[in-house]
């Protein structure tokens, strides 16, 4: 018996060390590094400089968000980028984030090309994935790959585990007609932003709970881009992904033990949002 629980264990952890995840097809053409960084590190500057350096890139900010104390979240997008997000359950790949971190004096700007094939999957457009990448280096300069990373091929397929949710297993948070959902994300105490990607189509970042925000300093709020929590309204719902899904890939080094000292914040992120669109 013990034998046998050893073997459940092994499997266990080869799944979460990083055999999760289905292989895609391979863009034709497109030469690939193995391993994505999730973020890419740029020298420090203010929130203000940050957003100039973004508008000089032909970016358009759409928002700012105070992740935590020392940190604050930059949200930006252009024409690509919702151009290319305009499809069913895609829009979440229309906004990026940048992450001004006063406490390490640091930029850390999530990898477009990271996190775009994680949401995009099949749709994934490596070409307007890399262009948003190029005018980010232009803008912050030299960029570091950060220390999280995961597998290119790996990403459109990510989970975290065994019976751990995927991307496209999304919360639904909310019914009605598109600007019913719209106007209850604008109303909301704290929201960031609600993005127009098309007529019945938007992203809205709206704020959760100060006590369920709190999870980024018990995990490391290097990554705190993550926050504010990001919704996606079409098709008469409103849904946002499963807190266990982004969290992780969010946090790609996460270790099984560090994931259970949050083990509450997933209903918490569920429903604190269940609470705006009800």
């Amino acid at each position: 018996m013990k034998k046998f629980y050893a073997l459940i264990g092994t499997a266990f952890m080869l799944t979460f060390c990083g055999c999760a995840g289905m292989t895609p097809a391979a863009e034709a053409g497109v030469k690939i590094e193995k391993e994505v960084s999730t973020y890419k590190i740029a020298a420090y500057l203010s929130a203000d400089d940050a957003k100039a350096k973004l508008a000089s890139a032909g970016f358009e900010v759409v928002g700012a968000y105070k992740s935590f104390e020392n940190g604050t979240t930059i949200l930006f997008t252009n024409s690509a980028m919702k151009a290319m997000a305009n499809k069913p359950t895609r829009g979440l790949a229309a906004v990026g984030r940048l992450l001004v971190d006063d406490e390490r004096k640091q930029i850390s700007i999530a990898n477009p090309i990271y996190f775009g094939k994680a949401f995009m999957q099949k749709e994934y457009n490596h070409a307007t994935a890399s262009a948003v990448l190029g005018s980010l280096e232009k803008a912050f300069g030299p960029l570091k790959n950060s220390n999280d990373k995961w597998e290119f091929e790996g990403l459109s397929g990510y989970h975290f585990m065994v019976g751990m949710p995927y991307y496209e297993d999304m919360s639904l948070i909310g019914e009605g007609t598109t600007a019913e959902l719209v106007a209850k994300a604008q109303k909301a105490k704290g929201t960031t932003a609600v993005v127009k990607l098309g007529d019945e189509r938007y992203v809205a970042f709206v704020e959760m709970d100060r006590r369920t925000n709190g999870f980024v300093k018990k995990i490391g709020t290097q990554n705190a881009e993550l926050l504010p929590w990001a919704v996606l309204i079409e098709a008469g719902q409103a849904k946002a992904l499963s807190a266990k899904y982004f969290i992780a890939i969010s946090y790609p080094a996460l270790t099984m033990t560090e994931f259970m000292t949050i083990a509450t914040v997933p209903g918490a992120v569920e429903n604190d949002l269940k609470k705006i669109f009800k």
